[in-house]
């Protein structure tokens, strides 16, 4: 009686569980390729693994919290390490739907990658898209980065400040020694008079022109 108990069960879970069936999944694994040499082997206890990481997350949607791991069902699995499952309600003898079932993979996708050591590359759930990787936290605080950007404004401004009021000052300066130089010239320029050079009076040395001077005056010692 046992025996033809356990032939019937068998029998039911391998009409529910095969490959292209309604509401069941292929999962394909690359183990080595994501491990290299610390790659373990896919056995029965990996595969219990598995079925207890789907019970959990089946566990989390609504109305599935009964869900247990001899409700998820896998077959076809090969030396390669692929394999398709299924999610039976026993109490109505038929697999949950595919959307109940996808949802649930996807929020908990991390936590079964984790459990394996792979990720959405080398666990692949082949009829349920790929999860966006959680966003990761900046090695420096976004505050950091912005105080910086400020402070190098405000340098760059103070620089440009102290550059232009020098360039000021050099100008400022330029103009009165331009303007002295222009009068020197304009003193020491020569006048000719009847065909004679005459210099003029040089007011800033008290310099007095020889031609003006009498024969007296040049005779007379001082």
């Amino acid at each position: 009686m046992l025996w033809l108990l356990f032939f019937l069960v068998t029998a039911i879970h391998a009409e529910l569980c095969q490959p292209d069936a309604e509401n069941a999944f292929k999962v394909r694994l690359s183990i080595r390729t994501a491990l290299g040499d610390k790659a373990y082997v896919w056995d029965t206890n990996e595969e219990y693994l598995f079925r207890a990481m789907v019970a959990f997350s089946m566990r989390k949607v609504p109305n599935r919290e009964t869900t247990e791991i001899s409700h998820v069902l896998l077959c076809n699995v090969t030396r390669r390490v692929s394999f398709w499952f299924v999610v039976t309600d026993p109490s109505k003898n038929h697999t949950l739907p595919a959307v109940e079932v996808q949802s649930a993979i996807r929020m908990n996708r991390n936590r079964i990658n984790s459990a394996f050591f792979l990720n959405d590359q080398t666990l692949e759930f082949l009829k349920i898209p790929s999860t966006l990787a959680p966003p990761t936290d900046p090695a420096v605080p976004i505050w950091i980065i912005i105080f910086g950007v400020i402070f190098c404004i405000v340098i760059v401004a103070i620089t440009l400040l102290v550059l232009s009021g020098i360039r000021q000052r050099r100008r400022k300066n330029k103009g009165p020694s331009e303007v002295d130089d222009a009068e020197d010239k304009c003193e020491n320029t020569i006048t000719i008079e009847n065909g004679i050079p005459c210099d003029p009076l040089d007011t800033k040395g008290g310099h007095i022109n020889d031609v003006f001077v009498t024969e007296d005056e040049r005779l007379t010692p001082l």
